[in-house]
């Protein structure tokens, strides 16, 4: 190789390396403001009955569930027809906010310690974090995706991906009867979390 050529391959390398740890650093500052943002709401909360409210602007904003929605249904869901999508995603949003929703006590404040993170692709990005809740320490890593900003799209709890756990449910939801099974299901799901 050209002296020059070698020149040239080592300040790509290093641009690209560069790049790839901005990227990493964006994805990482902006999950730690959106946890931050819950947090701080989640303190300045009564009552849990208003911190669905609350809470579901800051996560709506800083977590893509299209992108939930789509892989937890998986394959099946090309065959939703728009207004099912619409009507899954809504459902979907509204069970994952209330099921996260009820983890939290208002006044209880957890303690996040954010690890380094890694990128297992480009435009992705895993965070995984330690979680001190009510004296219990819970591994949790965020993945997310950048689609015009970042997006949180799954959440890993103690090894366990959230949207593969609910992938399992509606893939068996959709065989047994399709779209319209799996939103029944939904429907059941967000009704017992009022």
């Amino acid at each position: 190789m050209k002296p020059r050529t070698l020149l040239l391959f080592l300040a790509s390398l290093t641009l690209i390396g560069g790049m790839a740890r901005a990227t990493t650093e964006e994805a990482e500052k902006h999950l730690q403001t959106a946890v931050n943002e819950v947090i701080t709401a989640a303190d300045h909360t009564s009552s849990s009955s208003a911190l669905e409210t609350t809470v579901r602007p800051i996560l709506e904003k800083n977590i893509s569930f299209d992108a939930m929605t789509r892989h937890a249904v998986g394959p099946g869901w090309r065959q939703f027809t728009q207004e099912q999508q619409k009507e899954a995603i809504h459902l979907f949003t509204t069970l994952i906010i209330r099921t996260y929703i009820s983890k939290f006590t208002p006044g209880e404040h957890p303690i996040i310690t954010f690890k380094a993170a890694s990128t297992p692709a480009p435009g992705r990005v895993e965070v995984p974090t330690t979680l001190l809740y009510k004296g219990s320490h819970y591994d949790v890593t965020y993945r997310l995706e950048n689609t015009g900003g970042w997006y949180i799209t799954d959440v890993v709890i103690e090894g366990v991906s959230l949207i593969a756990n609910y992938r399992t449910q509606f893939d068996a939801q959709f065989k047994e009867g399709g779209a319209i099974s799996v939103i029944r299901s939904l429907t059941r799901s967000v009704d017992e979390k009022r």
